[in-house]
């Protein structure tokens, strides 16, 4: 259990279900029956939104498969890569979903047996699915399974955060944020090894959409006006991004406040995910997510207000009418729109629906062209004022 990536408190013996699983599936088949393996549904028609934690929980649906000749390869698939995994587990070594998809391909390469064959990936896909299954059916995270995906935005920046990292060898590592200099500091798949220190009361937290444009307001000094945190979501947020999120919620109690592009993908895809999870990650949405994030922009009085530039909806583009569809789908289908506590936002949906526009966070910028402080100073009067939801 000690080389086990820890992510919250953990009673389960990993590799010890594992292997009553295997051994309850070998004691099926000598006895001539069919194994059965069964998953949490991660989907949205197994999810819940609840208002009081504030994030999509699963339902009771499962995703039952049963040996027979469609679903062998896909069982003993599954038992490959469980036993790849808790290799892994026993040794400490971690590895992304890639590395896992050609260590896999390696196997089957070096197998002389050749009794592996059948087992290939066909493409990484396969191999992240069956991967996302085990963590379902053993209702852990894919995370203290050893597997992550690739570190991908979350780039923070502030003048008073310092981050002090618990390693696995037992060390510990300390940074200072505002010791570097333009560099951003990115959290790593694991941001519940980090531990958060405010060398000064922060005031708030600004989740930025873009990347680029969270860099833009630090380069032109907002975290040293302000003593704020300023991350970039780089869009739909990772697992690394929403656990760091939640993270700074927890530890600091600091406000957080997401500004991205007010269109129907920005509010159903990004913000949602930030706040509530993710309907493909309903076992880990409680400790990957950030229930408090408040959405102040782009909204769509500031398009009146500040007479922002906007765009027509292309309902001929493939992307634009697929977040459209996504978006009407939502307003139908997602627990989360549904629910009341919501409602601003189902509005806001139902306004870019039926209005087929998108106005994007940079906008901002077209108020006065001639000042590069604009859209930190409009963002800094929206959160005095409460504008946001």
């Amino acid at each position: 259990m000690d080389k086990i990536i820890r992510i919250r408190k953990l009673t389960k013996d990993i590799p010890k279900e594992a292997r009553l699983l295997c051994d309850t599936m070998l004691s099926e088949l000598e006895n001539a029956n069919r194994p059965v393996l069964e998953a949490v549904k991660c989907a949205l028609d197994n999810s819940f939104y609840n208002p009081k934690v504030g994030y999509l929980t699963p339902g009771d649906k499962k995703v039952r498969t049963e040996l027979n000749v469609s679903s062998v390869q896909k069982m003993a698939r599954v038992v490959f890569m469980l036993d790849q995994l808790l290799t892994k587990i026993e040794t400490g070594a971690v590895h992304t979903y890639r590395e896992y998809y050609y260590i896999a391909k390696g196997e089957v390469k070096n197998d002389k047996t050749k009794t592996l064959k059948p087992l290939d990936f066909g493409g990484q896909e396969e191999c992240d699915a069956v991967i996302d299954f085990i963590g379902d059916m053993l209702e852990v995270y894919r995370e203290e399974l050893n597997c992550f995906a690739n570190d991908r935005g979350g780039e923070t920046y502030s003048q008073h955060l310092i981050v002090q990292e618990s390693l696995p060898d037992g060390t510990k590592a300390t940074v200072d944020l505002s010791t570097m200099g333009t560099a951003a500091f990115q959290p790593k798949n694991r941001p519940q090894a980090l531990t958060l220190k405010a060398k000064k009361k922060i005031d708030f937290c600004l989740v930025v959409e873009s990347t680029g444009t969270a860099g833009t307001l630090v380069a032109n000094g907002m975290t040293k006006r302000h003593n704020c945190i300023i991350m970039g979501a780089q869009g739909v947020p990772s697992n690394g991004v929403r656990g760091w999120c939640k993270l700074i919620q927890e530890q600091l109690k600091v406000p957080m406040y997401f500004f991205g592009d007010l269109d129907a993908y920005t509010i159903q895809n990004i913000y949602r995910t930030l706040k509530a999870g993710s309907a493909a990650s309903l076992i880990r949405n409680s400790d990957f997510s950030a229930p408090q994030v408040h959405f102040l922009g782009v909204l769509p009085e500031d398009v009146k207000k500040y007479d922002l530039p906007y765009y027509n909806v292309n309902e001929k583009d493939v992307s634009e009418a697929r977040s459209l569809k996504k978006a009407k789908d939502a307003l139908q289908n997602d627990p989360f729109f549904q629910d009341k506590k919501n409602k601003r936002l189902s509005a806001i949906l139902e306004w870019l629906i039926k209005n087929k526009m998108r106005c994007e966070q940079q906008a901002f910028f077209s108020v006065d062209s001639r000042n590069p402080r604009i859209m930190e100073e409009i963002l800094v009067e929206k959160i005095k004022k409460g504008q946001f939801i």
